[in-house]
């Protein structure tokens, strides 16, 4: 209901005289009944709107207050003046005895109180009307704008349902009942039909207060649809027996979920699954016949990536809890399977997991431990001065740094057969010269290749990091910020169909793809904010 033809359907309206002033009490109660706000907001919008257009035929000067009787709509115009010893403005101001002169009701005041002057009845010009009307329907908006806020805030993070009201851009317009809500174009199932008219279920990721546009912002991409989804197919989600760890999807095409038995006398997978597959093939069909590989949790990361990374069959998975990083390692013929179409089923299981997945075949992973094994006994060989023996005996022994031996200790290394104390003194020694030596090496080096200070002050980055990103010209803090994880940590890409090894700036430094994307991230962040 709008407040034109109501209130200002005319060029000209004589206040308290041909205005029906109880008209002005059923329009307030109307337009709250329909946009669900305070009524006492509509009368306070409009002594607001009055009062401004009222300012037009007095003078913006004056300081004008307007009330609406809330019992039966009479409306009184004041000026607004206080109360000095000599007036300087007397559109603001007056002496206390002028201000008897106008209330007895004023002889209690003093100098600095505020009284009110009446003014008389005016006819509203088409201008002043215009003023009134914008002024109200502003607040009404913004009550609106309020209430909607107010109302959908503890609907985050839920499915909301609601009709197709149209489509704008790509994006989708849709009508919640007392609010609109939007799928922007990305938020969308790629390549899904919709049509105005269209009944359709969206999660709520976000509700935010803006000064245009919407305020309910829904999506049918996110991952925590498909999780809400479950919510309300499998009873025993709902219930609490069966809990949901993590989830993935490559929307409209592909989705993993994780499923861990609160309740152990239950089977997580089957639950989610159904009788005849009735329950995942809801959520199914609700996201438009995404393919949704449900996987039991287990405590053990090597179990869950063999679950996950199915239909292909795993021999074995190393793995590195401190780095987050799981080496997969299966026959060749399962190689394309883990690693799905344009890298589509690994990617998902790494999302799901929250670990870095290197798939590699029992070759490729024996080649790569016979490369590491002779690059680190070479190492250890050439700076500490040894024989390709000794070198061999420390790698096989878990020592893979020159600082490894250098922060051991003398009865550690003794008890490797054929170390003496004399020996283990030297290698100790010669770590920690060569250590030294290799930071003042470091130091000038980087000072050599030009590096900014703002990079090499990067929390995270190490002196030798610094010298391996200068050597590929990266130095400044904004080239690094450019750069993806993959090109610190390297990984696997499909090239003409081949699957080819890509090395990355930082890989040497056994950087996780966490914390590579957490170096990039920081640097963006300080970039972007100064």
């Amino acid at each position: 209901m709008g407040l034109g033809p109501f209130f200002f359907g005319s060029d000209k309206i004589m206040l308290n005289k041909r205005a029906d002033k109880l008209e002005l009490l059923r329009i307030a109660e109307a337009v709250a009944l329909e946009k669900s706000i305070d009524k006492e907001l509509i009368i306070v919008s409009m002594e607001n709107g009055i009062a401004k257009a009222a300012k037009s035929k007095f003078g913006q000067d004056n300081e004008i207050k307007v009330i609406i009787d809330r019992d039966n709509g009479d409306i009184g115009i004041f000026r607004k003046l206080m109360i000095v010893e000599k007036p300087e403005n007397t559109n603001i101001e007056i002496t206390l005895k002028d201000a008897v002169k106008l209330s007895k009701e004023n002889e209690d005041k003093k100098i600095g109180d505020e009284v009110l002057q009446v003014l008389p009845s005016f006819d509203f010009g088409r201008i002043a009307a215009q003023t009134a009307k914008q002024v109200i329907n502003f607040n009404v908006r913004e009550a609106e704008r309020q209430r909607q806020f107010n109302d959908f805030i503890d609907k985050k993070d839920t499915i909301l349902s609601g009709i197709v009201k149209r489509l704008e851009f790509g994006n989708v317009i849709v009508d919640l009942g007392k609010a609109e809500g939007i799928i922007q174009k990305n938020e969308m199932i790629p390549r899904e039909n919709i049509k105005a008219g269209d009944r359709i279920k969206a999660y709520c990721h976000d509700v935010r207060r803006e000064t245009r546009g919407q305020q309910i912002f829904l999506s049918r991409a996110h991952p925590k649809f498909m999780e809400k989804l479950f919510i309300q197919e499998v009873p025993e989600i709902y219930d609490g027996l069966i809990e949901i760890k993590s989830s993935a999807r490559d929307p409209g095409s592909r989705a993993k979920i994780c499923v861990k038995a609160i309740d152990t006398s239950l089977d997580p997978v089957g639950a989610c699954v159904g009788m005849r597959g009735s329950r995942v093939q809801a959520v199914v069909n609700e996201l438009q016949g995404e393919k949704i590989d449900i996987v039991n949790w287990s405590e053990d990361p090597a179990l869950v990536v063999s679950n996950a990374l199915s239909p292909a069959e795993v021999q074995r998975v190393n793995v590195d809890n401190d780095l987050k990083k799981l080496d997969v390692i299966l026959t060749e013929e399962n190689l394309s399977k883990a690693i799905g179409r344009r890298g589509q089923n690994v990617r998902l299981a790494t999302k799901l997991l929250n670990y870095e997945i290197n798939i590699m075949t029992d070759q490729e992973d024996s080649e790569r431990r016979q490369i590491e094994f002779k690059e680190k006994t070479e190492n250890f060989v050439k700076n500490l001065e040894l024989d390709e023996t000794l070198g061999q005996l420390l790698v096989a022994e878990g020592y893979s740094t020159i600082d490894d031996i250098k922060d051991s200790s003398v009865e550690s290394l003794t008890k490797i057969e054929g170390i003496e104390e004399e020996t283990a003194k030297a290698l100790i020694d010669r770590a920690k010269e060569f250590h030294q030596k290799d930071l003042e090496e470091i130091s000038n080096k980087i000072k050599d290749l030009g590096l900014e200070n703002e990079l090499i002050n990067h929390k995270g980055l190490t002196p030798g990091m610094l010298v391996t990103l200068g050597e590929q010209k990266i130095l400044k803090l904004s080239d690094f910020a450019d750069l993806a994880s993959d090109e610190l940590t390297g990984g696997y890409d499909i090239i003409k169909g081949e699957r080819v090894r890509i090395k990355g700036y930082l890989e040497d430094f056994a950087l996780s793809k966490n914390e590579a994307d957490e170096l990039i991230m920081s640097a963006r962040n300080k970039i972007y904010t100064d």
